[in-house]
């Protein structure tokens, strides 16, 4: 952490929240939440979730969203519990983002359920374990070609404490706005506003039944890697301690 940083603010590139507006100005976030969460044990040097790879599908066909958990800690976590969801919609031609239709967007699936969300139950994960998953995504006949934003939460418990880490999509751009806001017209990310342990990266779904699928990925899922770029920064720089 930089010295002279706030405890619980840390900075992040500019780029990565500007990317991550994209996919969610003047759309509403289903389910945001921000409940208080402790800051973690430790600074890191490598994320919680890694290597998330979003899907390319046509209207009416199925792919898969890729990642892999892993616990950076010195401990064992868990009870380990990953929820990812689609939550907004950015429509091309048009790029206007929007909530999504349910009736038409694709739908996220596991072992035990399918929707919009599905949760991922990872029981304990040792010490640099890397466990990997496959998301099932289908999409349908009717849904439109745009990019659906994709948002990530991971919950667990490291030595008798519960740790709570989400995605931007999980937060309103009020609350999003009131964290990031850092003196001087920095752009820090303050946990504890957010009431969260951690920031993680988030991924997308693309749809398209054209030739526009590669301008797409240029444009929108650019985004998503500069996201995941910019998480890693996060916590490679800080020191998870909380307070404002």
């Amino acid at each position: 952490m930089p010295s002279g940083a706030p405890l619980g603010r840390f900075a992040l590139p500019a780029a990565v929240l500007v990317a991550v507006g994209l996919l969610t100005a003047g759309a509403a976030v289903p389910g945001a939440r921000a409940a208080g969460a402790p800051p973690l044990p430790i600074a890191l040097d490598r994320l919680f979730v890694e290597n998330l790879t979003g899907a390319e599908i046509a209207p009416g066909a199925s792919g898969t969203i890729s990642l892999n958990v892993h616990d950076p800690l010195p401990d064992p976590m868990s009870g380990t519990v990953l929820t990812v969801g689609v939550y907004a919609f950015n429509a091309f031609p048009g790029n206007a983002t929007s909530e999504v239709d349910v009736a038409s967007a694709p739908v996220l699936s596991n072992a035990t359920a399918s929707g919009l969300e599905v949760n991922d139950s990872l029981g304990t994960l040792v010490a640099g374990e890397v466990k990997p998953l496959s998301i099932p995504v289908q999409s349908g006949d009717s849904t439109p070609s745009g990019t659906f934003a994709v948002r990530t939460a991971l919950e667990f418990e490291e030595n008798g404490t519960s740790y709570h880490l989400a995605s931007r999509g999980w937060f309103t751009a009020a609350q999003w706005s009131a964290a990031t806001s850092g003196p001087n017209g920095t752009v820090d990310v303050n946990l504890t506003l957010l009431g969260v342990s951690g920031i993680l990266p988030e991924t997308s779904v693309l749809v398209s039944s054209n030739d526009f699928s590669y301008v797409l990925w240029g444009l929108l899922g650019g985004g998503v890697l500069v996201v995941a770029l910019g998480a890693w920064l996060y916590f490679r720089r800080s020191n998870s301690s909380g307070g404002t």
